[in-house]
């Protein structure tokens, strides 16, 4: 495999630096001091529930309480340099807090979904083994579960009201503990993140400890964060993601958004931050900006979004293709669009055509997709601003080369599908412990993504599928994507999914999930509809309507369980 030559370099504006040489920072603590002492006062993290009642951290306040509990890893629980810290917990005032205090304390970030179960906590413990876990209190019942074993040292745990004001923090905490009963009692030894504050805190003072000090021999390629993949084609593996890896993924992303002021904005963070996305983009992007982060506990349902847009000036915002979709449905948001957003970023799943239109068309602002993976730190391609292309994931970033190849990784001509590889400074280390994984996508100091995708004349880049989901009928290949984008340009349709079945006389049959908005829609509507626009072999035989589909915490529709299922009820026919 060879490197291309770049025509995307003539669409990225003269504002675009088409190679960022060397990163702005040396490590992420670093990062988070600088950043700490240009903006001090000013808001940087804001915590808004669905209810409206919210609490906000500054950037001083940030940098002093993550000092605290750097200082308390280090000289309470007794952890050293490269020791692994588990954070389970959503979006809230404790999270930057606890991430940016690991980061500056030497350790090593394991991100892991709070919705987890206990089996699927254990599974991720005992492949990272976290020398200290930071929790959430609503799910610290699993602990004793998922730890059995392989015991976790050092358990903190903190509250979804944690920095929150005395009356909201109350308030919230009578209502879990008595109403909804969603704080349960917890079995293990551990400390309140309050206490472990308070703890790090009297260390520091008392012993004068320069916390600078803990990552003054963390370098640039030492991992940063283990995030782990979601599993999708086996064992989630944990990528090794280091500090240049990661700063210097914020400031291509950044790069591309030169509209992005810096000092100036809001953001709104629904996408959870323990997901790669909003942890690069959201958590350290926002946060190198100076902008005020708006986070979001939870966005389903997607009224508890409502209140952020009522009560704060929103210019920015990230998500997913099922988050802009279901906002753009939503009365309370059409009748009152956000008036001061600039622009919104979509990435994680494709964005589908018509979605896109319809967002330009609610709020008058442009929808710009992304594209990466969490092998990635996570992103590889953005839509330049003003220079967008319909269903295509734009160009590289700065410094990123990109090239769709054949199975022996030799570039196809251009226009044709192939695996699309990549090439550049966000790419990961390798995979945790795991030398035989690493070695299956990293090729020649490229990066092998398993997605199937096709680059125009310009450098335009256009995901087809991903290469496992392809389904093929009497021997042609269909590409799911192309088919739920057809599906979504249907008034009648709310969302769909599609997969392949097993079927005698093609092989394979394209068969569609449909959660319908219509009512009276039918079966051979959906068949006429796509007759109109597909070829034959790509119209679903099969068509089965379903209240909801599947999906991830950050809202990604699951077609791996989809598959499961069918295959569970083929099996018990």
């Amino acid at each position: 495999m060879t490197e291309n030559d770049r025509p995307w370099v003539a669409f990225y504006g003269p504002d675009i630096r088409a190679e960022i040489e060397t990163a702005a920072y040396r490590t992420l603590g670093d990062l988070i001091r600088s950043v700490a002492d240009t903006y001090g006062s000013a808001p940087a993290f804001t915590a808004c529930m669905p209810n409206g009642m919210n609490g906000t951290l500054s950037f001083a306040q940030v940098d002093e309480l993550s000092d605290a509990f750097a200082v308390y890893l280090r000289e309470v629980a007794g952890l050293q340099k490269g020791d692994r810290v588990a954070v389970q917990m959503p979006n809230g005032l404790s999270f930057p807090v606890a991430a940016f205090g690991i980061l500056k304390a030497g350790c090593v970030l394991v991100n892991v979904n709070p919705l987890y179960t206990a089996e699927e906590m254990a599974r991720q413990f005992q492949d990272a083994e976290p020398h200290a876990l930071v929790i959430v209190d609503m799910f610290a019942d699993k602990i004793a579960e998922a730890t059995r074993g392989h015991p976790i040292p050092n358990i903190i745990v903190t509250r979804v009201a944690e920095f929150l004001p005395s009356l909201p923090r109350g308030i919230i905490g009578l209502v879990q503990k008595h109403w909804d009963r969603s704080v349960k009692p917890i079995e293990v030894p551990h400390i309140r993140f309050s206490q472990a504050i308070r703890a790090g805190r009297a260390h520091r003072d008392r012993d004068r400890i320069e916390v600078a000090l803990y990552d003054k021999d963390v370098a640039p390629d030492d991992i940063a964060c283990l995030q782990y993949t979601g599993g999708t084609t086996g064992v989630a593996k944990g990528a090794m993601l280091t500090h240049a890896n990661l700063i210097l993924n914020m400031e291509q992303t950044l790069e591309m958004i030169p509209a992005l002021e810096r000092g100036k904005e809001v953001g709104l963070t629904a996408l959870p931050l323990y997901h790669i996305f909003a942890f690069t983009v959201n958590l350290l992007g926002l946060y190198r900006l100076g902008a005020r982060n708006i986070l979001i506990p939870s966005p389903r349902p997607l009224t508890n979004l409502k209140r952020a847009f009522e009560n704060y000036k929103i210019t920015w915002m990230s998500g997913v293709n099922t988050l802009f979709n279901g906002l753009s449905r939503e009365i309370w948001f059409l009748d009152s669009p956000p008036k001061h957003l600039k622009l919104a970023s979509a990435g994680g799943m494709a964005l589908q055509v018509a979605v896109a239109t319809r967002w330009q068309e609610i709020t008058g602002k442009p929808l710009l997709q992304g594209y990466g993976l969490t092998e990635t730190s996570p992103v590889l391609s953005f839509n330049p601003v003003g220079k967008t292309r319909d269903g295509s994931i734009g160009v590289p970033v700065p410094s990123t080369r990109m090239a769709c190849v054949d199975d022996n990784g030799i570039p196809v001509a251009q226009g044709e599908r192939g695996e699309i590889a990549a090439k550049g400074p966000q790419v990961m280390k390798g995979y945790w412990q795991r030398p035989d994984a690493t070695e299956e996508v990293l090729k020649g100091g490229w990066f092998l993504t398993g997605d199937i995708g096709v680059m125009d004349a310009d450098g335009y880049f256009y995901i087809v599928d991903r290469k496992k989901d392809m389904v093929v009928v009497s021997g042609f290949n269909v590409y799911p994507n192309e088919v739920e984008d057809c599906l979504s340009q249907h008034p009648g349709i709310l969302e769909s999914a599609v997969i392949g079945v097993p079927n005698e006389s093609t092989g394979e049959a394209v068969k569609a999930f449909v959660v319908p908005k219509d009512p009276g829609l039918s079966v051979e509507d959906i068949r006429s509809h796509c007759k109109a626009h597909l070829t034959a072999y790509k119209v679903p035989r099969l068509v089965e309507f379903r209240d909801t589909l599947p999906k991830s915490n950050v809202g990604k529709i699951l077609r791996k369980d989809l598959r499961a299922q069918e295959s569970q009820d083929q099996a018990s026919e």
